[in-house]
């Protein structure tokens, strides 16, 4: 099996550790010698340049002169605060660490199909089901965790409606709503990113040259707003689960 430089190089460092928490889950991977494949390299790539972005900022922190890293750090945080303090409110302080590392996971993740067409055997991540489905399931834990600490057992309530003897339906309503969440994120991020690959990778089957660079910048701009729909839709589901805090 073809894989690639990056796939091979974390195999070669972390795939016995990850074999073995996958059997210690009773899951038996395929390969067992290359327990990571090419979709889940992309993603530690990913995490990996995150963790050094973000050092790279701490280390290098200055009110005086301030670096690129920096400046970047600051713009994503000024954008993901005011958004939060638009759709969450008061408060929105300490959910914006989670929100700006979904940002700019999903982001990367999806800027990635970039290279699609350019690199054989690169995919987009998020291009793949099982990646917005983990982010989505993330997700959906989180904002969820909040709403119970806030309210405590009020917290059901959200799920029972205004009517005691509508009660039971509603908390069904809801559940299958809230689950729907997980399925809305998942297929919407997907589904785009999917579309977005195949229509570059048919322009680059068919005209090789220049014209594909048009769908490559459809890419980006998709990417970007995919991004920004999967942050502000958490923001929004936060803001619903802590709702009756104030």
């Amino acid at each position: 099996m073809q894989e690639l430089g990056i796939t091979h190089f974390f195999n070669s460092i972390f795939g016995s550790i990850f074999a073995r928490l996958m059997l210690l889950v009773g899951v038996h991977p395929l390969h067992p010698n290359r327990p990571i494949n090419d979709t889940f390299a992309l993603e530690m790539l990913v995490f990996f340049a995150l963790v050094a972005f973000f050092i790279a900022v701490r280390l290098s922190l200055s009110v005086e002169h301030p670096n690129g890293f920096q400046h970047v750090a600051e713009m994503v945080h000024e954008f993901v605060g005011d958004m939060g303090d638009q759709v969450i409110g008061h408060g929105h302080e300490r959910f914006q660490a989670f929100v700006t590392c979904v940002l700019l996971f999903v982001l990367l993740n999806n800027v990635i199909g970039l290279l699609v067409g350019l690199i054989p055997g690169v995919v987009t991540p998020t291009a793949q089901p099982v990646v917005p489905l983990g982010i989505a399931v993330l997700t959906f834990l989180y904002y969820n965790l909040p709403g119970v600490r806030v309210n405590g057992p009020g917290y059901i309530k959200h799920f029972l409606g205004p009517l005691p003897w509508l009660a039971p339906l509603m908390f069904l309503i809801e559940i299958v709503s809230h689950l729907a969440r997980v399925l809305s994120l998942t297929v919407r991020l997907y589904a785009n990113m999917f579309a977005s690959d195949m229509l570059t990778l048919v322009w680059f089957s068919i005209i090789p040259i220049a014209v594909p660079a048009v769908f490559l910048g459809l890419h980006f701009l998709v990417s970007v707003i995919q991004a920004f729909v999967f942050m502000l839709l958490a923001q929004i589901y936060l803001s619903m689960a802590v709702a009756h805090e104030h």
